[in-house]
């Protein structure tokens, strides 16, 4: 079986990448870019999206809220006042019919807490299920936006911080968003209360509210001193993310040089920085806390040191005093809740804002106003007076890794491109397919900018295999298949057999689906080499770029992919970044780089004649994997 070769490349390639449907729906909105705004604007459209099921649900829980504080009214000024204190007091009525009347308010107290707990539970569900569609909108903003992020961008950033602000930072959004609302309804029990008081006795429900005031000044004192701290905590989190995450992408290196009690002394470091911010917010909240959280009772006292004054001289009924009582132990619940208010505030807006530096980042590789399809690609490819560095900030303050790179690609043409470590052979690989942007000159592929042109189309017309292939936790089929996802597992099975990987495929426990471990790992380097060319075989490109493809494929093996590719690459444009003189034999052309430029170009034989360089080149190369094969071996 092999890959049709009968038409050429570019009439196979599509115009733009192959899509899958999703099964989940974008975002309904997305955070406000407005930077001048509060944290807590901007995320308003991300809840406004939910606001049904949210107002659905803070109104049922607030008329739950309602009925609860119903209860002390019946309990004390109806049913103490007029089924019991009269019957003590011998009113002459019969005790039946204080029986009744105490039954009576008996069966509404039992109602009023059914229909309160049964909105209590509709409210609760509600309200998770808005939290859990807010996280889950905020993880899809975010990794939607970083998806399209350019690989500058994560050049600089670390993965274990863009993990955290991803997971931890998220929750404490969400959890703020959604619970923040639900706490302030749940205080807002205080202004019915408080209704219901004042309708009894002004001057009672006043004393009653006396502690709240004090309660406010020490929740903003509280929101103060607990924020530096929150961004601490959030930060070192991300610390410890990073450490890990490293290690365990690194820990096969982390083991051959039997670094584990390094690492564990680094990430205890970490820890303890972490665990020292968690211990100082903690000693915060111990401080505010109990002070906002008890305040509230010294308005019990005073109510009843009042309202025994006024009952004794018969100003008062001794019910009055009961509800009141309720009242107030009713309230402590909110006030309770207040601190945890004020605390998870202070995270969510530390974690929003780490969370907003990355969404106020902008890719910098992007499609231009007017880019056009690349559509019917001949792969006629030049580089023009290229100059490029890898500087933070895109420019070319840098050191240059090409300086007036200059190099012309025909259609069909496969070159080779050959030089010192460092030279800039795999940055001409990353500029063709616009991973970056060219500082001066300019890239063209059918005499168009490569800037000019949407990003999809461009990267849909070249096949690219990297120097260190990437693979997937999923099946090899998917892995080959990741381009193109509807792709028959004819089409699959020929891309595989065409980069010599069928044979070893079959021999797994499960074929071609078997799932490979992350990022490949329970292949050789070899294979998962050769997965990779599988891959961008499958697209059927009309541009191929090989960085180095075949560094980690014993000899045998890489002659009988070569053989494939030699009839594979016929009409195809390929750029082929070479260290072996067997890679090097694929090529109509080989050319020399050497700081950055092209110093060289010709056949194997005219530059092996005429420019000592090259055979320099090729022998240092040729010494670097002979010690890596004897390192593999003694290994």
């Amino acid at each position: 079986m092999s890959l049709d070769t009968s038409s050429r490349p570019n009439e196979a390639a599509p115009a733009v990448p192959a899509l899958t449907t999703s099964y989940y729906a974008p975002p309904k909105a997305a955070i406000d870019p407005d930077q001048d705004k509060s944290w807590l604007r901007r995320a308003l459209p991300v809840v406004v999206a939910h606001r049904a099921t949210f107002i659905t649900s803070l109104t049922l829980s607030f008329l739950g809220l309602v009925l609860q504080v119903e209860i002390p009214q019946l309990l004390g000024t109806d049913a103490l006042d007029k089924a019991i204190v009269p019957f003590v007091g011998h009113s002459g009525l019969p005790a039946s019919h204080y029986e009744r009347l105490l039954l009576h308010y008996v069966v509404i107290v039992m109602v009023l807490a059914v229909l309160a707990g049964i909105f209590g539970y509709v409210a609760r569900r509600l309200l998770m299920t808005t939290a859990y569609a807010i996280e889950f909108d905020l993880r899809n903003i975010i990794y939607t936006h970083l998806s399209r992020m350019s690989f500058d961008f994560y050049d600089r950033v670390q993965s274990g911080q863009l993990i955290s602000r991803a997971n931890s930072d998220i929750r404490s959004v969400q959890m703020y968003l959604t619970f923040g609302p639900s706490i302030v309804v749940q205080c807002l029990v205080a202004v019915v209360a408080f209704g219901y008081m004042a309708s009894i006795n002004v001057l009672l429900a006043v004393v009653a509210m006396a502690a709240m005031p004090f309660i406010y000044v020490l929740s903003v004192r509280m929101r103060h001193v607990l924020f530096p701290v929150s961004w601490l905590i959030q930060s070192r989190l991300a610390d410890v993310a990073t450490i890990v995450d490293e290690n365990i992408n690194g820990v096969r290196i982390l083991k051959s040089f039997a670094a584990e009690d390094q690492q564990l002394t680094a990430l205890a470091r970490a820890a303890e920085r972490l665990r020292w911010a968690y211990v100082k917010d903690a000693d915060i909240r111990a401080r505010f806390t109990p002070l906002v959280q008890n305040l509230s009772q010294v308005g019990l006292a005073l109510v009843l040191l009042l309202g025994g004054y006024l009952v004794i001289h018969d100003h008062l009924q001794v019910g009055t005093i009961l509800s009141f009582s309720f009242w107030i132990v009713m309230l402590q619940a909110p006030f309770q809740m207040l601190g945890m208010l004020i605390m998870l505030g202070q995270r969510a807006s530390a974690s929003a804002k780490r969370i907003y530096e990355i969404l106020d980042e902008h890719p910098t590789i992007v499609d231009r106003p007017g880019a056009v399809d690349l559509i019917d690609c001949r792969g006629d490819v030049r580089f023009d007076s290229v100059s490029f560095s890898y500087s933070p900030d895109g420019s070319a303050a840098g050191p240059l890794v090409l300086d007036g790179f200059d190099l012309h690609l025909r259609p069909g043409e496969t070159v080779a491109l050959v030089g010192r470590t460092g030279s800039g052979k795999s940055t001409v690989a990353r500029l063709l397919d616009r991973f970056y942007d060219v500082n001066r000159g300019a890239v063209r592929i059918d005499g168009h900018d490569v800037r000019d042109l949407t990003l999809s189309s461009l990267r849909a017309q070249i096949g690219i295999v990297l120097d260190e292939p990437f693979l997937f936790s999923v099946s090899v089929r998917d892995n080959i298949a990741y381009g193109r996802p509807d792709a028959d597992f004819a089409d699959i099975e020929a891309a595989a057999e065409a980069a010599g990987a069928d044979e070893f495929i079959r021999e797994l426990s499960e074929g071609y689906d078997t799932v490979v471990g992350e990022r490949g790992y329970t292949l050789s380097g070899g294979q998962r080499q050769r997965v990779s060319i599988a891959r961008a075989l499958l697209l059927n490109p009309p541009i191929l770029v090989l960085d180095d493809a075949t560094s980690a494929i014993d000899v045998q093996v890489e002659q009988a992919i070569h053989r494939n590719l030699q009839g594979l690459m016929e009409g195809r444009t390929t750029l082929i970044v070479a260290h072996r003189l067997s890679t090097i034999s694929l090529a109509d052309r080989v050319v020399l780089m050497d700081a950055g430029r092209v110093v060289a170009e010709g056949t194997h034989a005219e530059l092996m004649r005429t420019v000592p360089l090259y055979g320099e080149v090729l022998a240092q190369a040729e010494e670097l994997e002979r010690l890596q094969v004897d390192g593999e071996e003694l290994s």
